[in-house]
């Protein structure tokens, strides 16, 4: 079972099933045919995490792959291709800042070339062919990737020849319009041939660097050749009788959703009905404290692993428990909330489970992507330095060499030692919510995987309560009346994430692509 934010992403995972593969194996094919298929939220360029869990492994604790961006050594105080763009999000204009001086180094073909060696069971080069025929012989657009295309067309027409590359005639593609690229085949074809050194250190990393030395960029030889995927233990922590595993940093996701889930599980919600004023209030106060929570970590100095400890010890996390059960008795005000810095939205999930019980969770993004084309490679790269939430000391004041932070958050939910559900989101800030909201869903409320998937969400952020259309005006006036600052949304709509789930019970599969962000499932 196979779950992605695109029909030809599913497809190209379930090819790899049916050819005898494991669920990393459908995964990383699903996730090099996001290069093609997605490229709009995920391309050659973009940076992500892993999350493999196999039972049959001795050890049993799970692996999370991180291969997020890395800051790059060129100069920053020479002339810098760093330009700003303004995205219209619906009345609301978002700057974005793009060019070659936006792009952080790539960490995609590592950790997808990384799993499979480690964890697959099929060639890359079997792999890869689904992403392969996709740029080479082209798909129709779905409407997810036709509506943020449209979002982006700034960047996407901000060099010629990227304009050209997304233009059916002498308009960008809508839907059903077929995008076919070529040079972007033939690149995927070397490093299907050749693995991730031709990206690293080959002709890729040359053709790469020579465009940044010419234009402004600033990604040099050693950035790529030194670029490594980090491999560590997966945060854990219960919840109703379950263990859930996160990445750690530079995941941020993974430690706040911890936390999420820490202040949720010290709360019952039996007896309490989903989409009801009371789930809806618990959950709005949780996501309240985990922000304010939130700015004790961000303000902290100490090596991540101690502080990923101590944010999740009792010692810390108990007093926001006290606070939430005084808030929700009616006992203490909620607090003032500290503003949130808003992240990319472009991102992807896929979640895919095997027979055996191999449940693999992988998130990627590319930020909105930094508006060129790296020669004739067909390349579309990142602009993860052009996003002001990822850059808190401001533009180019990471060190070489620093991992980013990114608020992506793949998981894997053991019950009795074994995954029963693979889960992520796509989102920003908002795939936190989408995430604990689905865990909900499946584990406290036992709801099927599509309803998991497809009921309505809230997202409390910055003093506002958004939520989506779909729960009774009743709730959304007793929420009000509460003192709470309602948005009420007249659809549904991707800002409250793109969650791809599959689970595996009592030997029965399910998966659920969320249909928010054009989600897809495949069973083989």
């Amino acid at each position: 079972m196979i779950a992605t934010g695109n029909r030809f992403t599913a497809e190209a995972g379930a090819e790899m099933y049916a050819l005898g593969g494991n669920a990393v194996d459908a995964a990383v094919a699903a996730a090099f045919a996001v290069i093609v298929a997605e490229m709009v939220v995920s391309n050659i360029g973009a940076g992500g995490y892993g999350m493999v869990f196999d039972p049959k492994q001795e050890t049993n604790q799970g692996i999370t792959y991180d291969f997020f961006s890395t800051m790059p050594s060129g100069d920053v105080d020479c002339d810098l291709d760093f330009r700003k763009v303004l995205i219209d999000f619906g009345g609301d204009k978002q700057p974005f800042f793009i060019g070659r001086a936006s792009t952080a180094v790539p960490g995609v073909v590592a950790g997808l070339c990384r799993m499979a060696r480690e964890q697959g069971t099929l060639p890359l080069s079997t792999l890869m062919t689904p992403a392969i025929r996709l740029a080479g012989e082209g798909y129709p657009v779905e409407p997810m990737i036709a509506y943020v295309l449209d979002l982006l067309i700034p960047i996407y027409s901000d060099t010629p020849r990227l304009k050209a590359l997304f233009q059916s005639g002498d308009r960008f593609a809508k839907v059903g319009d077929r995008l076919r690229f070529r040079e972007l085949a033939e690149t995927l074809e070397q490093i299907s041939a050749l693995g991730d050194g031709y990206y690293y250190r080959g002709a890729l990393a040359e053709a790469i660097v020579d465009d940044h030395r010419r234009q402004g960029g600033l990604i040099r030889a050693k950035d790529l050749d030194r670029y490594e995927v980090v491999e560590s233990r997966p945060i854990r922590v219960s919840y109703r009788g379950h263990e859930v595993l996160l990445p750690p940093p530079s995941s941020v996701g993974g430690v706040l959703v911890a936390f999420s889930l820490r202040l949720l599980d010290s709360v019952s919600l039996r007896g309490l009905e989903p989409g009801r004023f009371e789930i809806c209030r618990i959950l709005a106060h949780v996501m309240l404290l985990t922000n304010l929570a939130r700015h004790s970590w961000d303000r902290g100095v100490s090596e991540e692993c101690a502080r990923v400890e101590a944010f999740l010890d009792d010692d810390f996390v108990l007093p926001y428990c006290e606070r939430l059960a005084a808030i929700l008795a009616g006992r203490m005000p909620p607090p003032n909330e500290p503003l949130s810095p808003q992240g990319p939205s472009s991102t992807t999930h896929i979640s895919a489970i095997d027979a055996d019980g191999m449940a693999v969770s992988v998130t990627t993004s590319a930020g909105e992507a930094a508006g060129y084309l790296v020669g004739d490679t067909g390349m579309i790269l990142n602009n993860m330095l052009g996003e002001q939430d990822l850059n808190p000391l401001g533009f180019h004041r990471f060190p070489a060499g620093k991992r980013m932070n990114s608020m992506m958050c793949p998981i894997v939910v053991l019950s009795r030692g074994r995954p029963v559900l693979a889960v992520g989101s796509a989102g920003s800030n908002r795939l936190r919510s989408a995430i604990m909201q689905s865990v909900v869903n499946a584990i406290d409320f036992g709801l099927p995987l599509e309803e998991v998937v497809n009921r309505p969400r809230v997202h409390f952020e910055n003093g506002i309560l958004q939520m989506e259309h779909g729960f009774d005006a009743a709730v959304v006036e007793r929420l009000r009346a509460d003192g709470f600052r309602v948005n009420a949304w007249e659809e549904r709509n991707l800002y409250f994430g793109g969650v791809q789930a599959v689970s595996l019970r009592d030997g029965r599969l399910e998966g659920a692509g969320d249909p928010r962000r054009g989600g897809h499932c495949c069973i083989v």
